[in-house]
């Protein structure tokens, strides 16, 4: 099993460097972000050059601009700092599939195998290091095996730093105990005491440690030490499947675009034969130099683990990408998937099931060219009330127990929420001479019913029962409407719930 490695990213100025980057103006330039608290402008974020100036988060901005009388004061904009990491985050998806937010400041990595691809650690780092002080941020690095002392490293020791695995003790001994991510009224305590680095802790036994300071200092102290073990909250869940392609050069031209693509699917689609599975839908990820993210998605009818196929459909949409300066990264993801039996594998061959296969593909181009919800499949439920009948079916292959409702007539077209219209009729059991919907006057000449159906008392359904009829207009067209309730107990409702075809 592969020791685990962590990367800590400490963002020092996200705000700030995010104004920056939108207002070249403020370049150079001592700024904070304020925002009232207790009554009182206080400082939420300062600028590289505010905080070398002495300006630091938590001062008032009164005694701000005494300490530096040409100091700006722009207003923050709540829950930025937020917003910036979780799209930072997002970001660093190209460097490995998990990445943490540490709210207020910083990201945390699991780089664990993935450091290789970039020939080592240092280089992996200074990859990323390089990357963001192009954007414009002002960021601290460390790696160690650890989730706290990664943090502890980043936040207080000499950064960028890459601790050898095994090393976490001797590391954070140096460090100060805020570097444990304590309380801060703990810290001033263990200041008060004398405790003034890490390594005066270690010898302390755990038990002292908890009736003096209470169970964060152990707890903390243990996971930076490798000791107790910690989790890292991903921002998203990792997908089963999911193939990876960084470029040695950014690609710019639809014909690059298809060649790595291609590439991918046939790395997704080899490792789902293997495991004899298929997709239902794949998502293809496009990073751009800049940052951006580009995507498209696709879904078949049924499961598949055909390149050729795949490919044809992805094909439909990667012409909308928007290369700009060049996409460095290709992560093509299969969410959903299903088990692919060896007879479902054979439907792909000519001399098998042929007319099966071309409805599959004729769908899912059809799917891809007008949209997915253009199609649609039902099959009967086992329930009298109309809109329980039945349900849409989620691939060529679903099939269930119940039957349709044959002996009866039922509308092509049944709407998901019956229509009010309003209705004249000559005696209370008789079907409407006309009825009027959506400001239109329809004329009946013919008419069939009435079909009772009762609610489904079982199912905790209350309410008047429904009496169906299937008329004809005029014109021809014939609809499926109904009143609910009975004129002896008062005076009924008339909608609309269907079309025949």
């Amino acid at each position: 099993m592969l020791q685990q490695r962590y990367l800590c990213l400490w963002f020092q100025h996200v705000c700030t460097d995010w104004y920056i980057r939108r207002n070249a103006a403020l370049q150079g330039v001592p700024f904070v972000l304020a925002a009232p608290l207790r009554g009182r402008l206080v400082v939420t974020d300062s600028s590289a050059v505010a905080s070398r100036l002495g300006i630091h988060v938590g001062m008032v901005v009164a005694d701000c601009r005494a300490r530096v009388p040409e100091l700006q004061v722009l207003d923050a904009l709540p829950n930025k700092a937020e917003q910036l990491l979780a799209a930072l985050a997002e970001w660093c998806l190209r460097y490995t599939p998990t990445v943490a937010v540490h709210a207020p400041d910083s990201l945390l990595l699991n780089t664990t195998g993935c450091s290789h691809l970039w020939a080592g650690e240092p280089a992996y780092v200074k990859e990323i290091l390089d990357r963001f002080h192009f954007l414009g941020y002002h960021v601290r690095a460390a790696l160690a095996d650890t989730i706290g002392a990664a943090w502890a490293l980043a936040h207080f020791g000499q950064a960028p730093s890459i601790l050898a695995s095994g090393q976490q003790v001797a590391g954070i001994s140096p460090l100060p105990p805020a570097a444990l991510r304590l309380a801060e009224e703990t810290c001033t305590r263990l200041q008060q005491l004398g405790f003034h680095r890490i390594g005066q802790l270690l010898p302390i036994s755990e038990r002292a440690l908890l009736r003096r300071f209470g169970s964060q200092l152990p707890m903390r102290l243990g996971q930076a030490c490798g000791q107790v073990p910690e989790i890292l909250p991903n921002i998203e869940v990792a997908t089963p499947y999911q193939e990876r392609l960084p470029c040695l050069e950014p690609i710019r031209l639809l014909p690059g675009i298809e060649i790595a693509l291609r590439q991918l699917l046939e790395a997704l689609c080899s490792r789902l034969h293997q495991e004899a599975m298929g997709l239902r839908t794949a998502l293809l990820k496009a990073y751009r130099i800049d940052g951006a993210v580009q995507q498209v998605q696709i879904g078949t009818h049924k499961a598949s683990r055909h390149p050729e196929h795949l490919f044809r459909l992805f094909q439909l949409k990667i012409s909308s990408f928007e290369p700009a300066l060049g996409f460095e990264l290709f992560v093509l993801e299969a969410p959903l998937t299903e088990p692919l039996t060896a007879h479902q594998e054979r439907l792909w061959a000519k001399e098998h099931a042929a007319e099966e296969l071309l409805l599959a593909q004729l769908l899912d181009r059809f799917s891809g060219k007008l949209g997915s919800n253009i199609i649609h499949r039902y099959l009967p439920a086992e329930h009298y009330w109309p809109e329980r009948s039945l349900v849409e079916a989620q691939s060529l292959q679903q099939t269930t127990a119940a039957s349709w409702l044959r002996h009866r007539s039922r509308p092509m077209l049944l709407l998901p929420q019956p229509e009010a219209i309003e209705v004249t009729v000559a005696l209370p059991d008789y079907p409407p001479l006309l009825f009027r919907h959506k400001g239109v006057l329809h004329r009946v000449l013919r008419a069939d019913g009435p079909e009772r159906i009762e609610r489904e008392w079982w199912l905790g359904d209350t309410g008047p029962h429904r009496d169906y009829y299937g008329v004809e207009d005029e014109e021809g067209l014939r609809y499926w409407i109904f009143r609910s309730g009975h004129y002896a107990t008062g005076t009924p409702e008339w909608f609309l719930h269907g079309f025949f075809s």
